[in-house]
């Protein structure tokens, strides 16, 4: 356990034994909160560390976001955090042990899927603190909705993890029935920060454009196109997305195999020596995604 991890252990139980003394707690459970927020979005390229790392860290913030529930940065870190231990470490393990154990892969994603659905529900607990009533405005599209800059973050994992539970849940129409919401919310997220991630956001744009009923493969294009003109580091992400939800769904092999080859080319001279998890994740999958390219098409 590193330095950080111990003192902000210390703190919390520090923070969670105050109960006589109500101001001075709150102001050291928002110190450990900033904190704890600010560690979320610290870079890590060691998948090995992160995903050892990350349990502790995650049940340690979700602790502190239940006492202090209005915090949207921590929110946003929790919320980004779930999902991303989510798909990294349990969804794409998945799909890698396919095709030698069925049952346990199932397994693994009806885990992911709930995973999905706690960061989910911190990330729109948080929103909706913030925003009282904004999951029944979202019924009405993102016209409706208004994103202030410091939530954009927030409210894009909050799409995100929404539309990976919804991926993994085809078999509840509940649930599938809740896309058209999750979209909504990416869509006002875009209009506040089209930029918002290098890219990122218009990229989930692109893959729910693209899975969407009634999305077009020229918009979820346009989309792309925007993500790829913003991304530095998370252009792998950007083209393992557009494999995924454009070559492979059409099954245009020849797109597939070039898009997979540029997530896997070095960074340019502006991203050199740039790395993140992010970056570690989607070029393991692209490499993983040419490796069985032959089951795939």
């Amino acid at each position: 356990m590193n330095e950080f991890f111990r003192r902000a252990s210390i703190l919390l139980v520090l923070a969670l034994c105050m109960q006589g003394c109500a101001s001075p707690r709150q102001m050291l459970l928002s110190g450990v909160a900033d904190a704890l927020a600010a560690q979320g979005r610290a870079d890590e390229d060691d998948l090995l560390l992160a995903r050892d790392a990350a349990p502790f860290y995650l049940k340690l913030s979700e602790s502190l976001l239940l006492q202090t529930p209005g915090h949207i940065s921590l929110a946003e870190s929790v919320a980004g955090g779930f999902t991303q231990y989510a798909y990294a470490f349990v969804a794409f393990e998945a799909d890698r042990i396919e095709s030698s154990d069925s049952r346990a892969a199932q397994r693994m994603r009806e885990r992911a899927a709930r995973l999905y659905e706690r960061a989910h529900r911190h990330a729109m607990a948080a929103l909706e603190q913030a925003q009282p009533g904004l999951r029944a405005s979202l019924a009405k599209g993102p016209a409706g909705v208004r994103i202030p800059s410091a939530q954009v973050g927030l409210a894009y994992w909050a799409a995100a993890s929404w539309a990976a539970a919804i991926s993994l849940s085809k078999d509840r129409p509940d649930a599938v029935a809740d896309l058209p919401l999750a979209v909504a919310l990416a869509q006002a997220a875009h209009a506040a920060d089209p930029g918002h991630g290098q890219g990122a956001l218009a990229s989930l744009l692109g893959t729910l454009e693209a899975s969407r009923p009634g999305g077009t493969r020229a918009q979820a294009m346009t989309y792309f196109d925007q993500a790829l003109a913003r991304a530095g580091r998370t252009r792998a992400a950007v083209y393992v997305a557009m494999a995924e939800a454009l070559a492979q769904t059409s099954g245009d092999r020849a797109a597939f195999e070039r898009w997979l080859q540029l997530a896997l080319e070095p960074p340019t001279a502006g991203d050199a020596g740039v790395t993140d998890l992010s970056t570690r994740v989607m070029t393991e999958r692209a490499r993983w995604l040419l490796a069985s390219i032959d089951d795939l098409f």
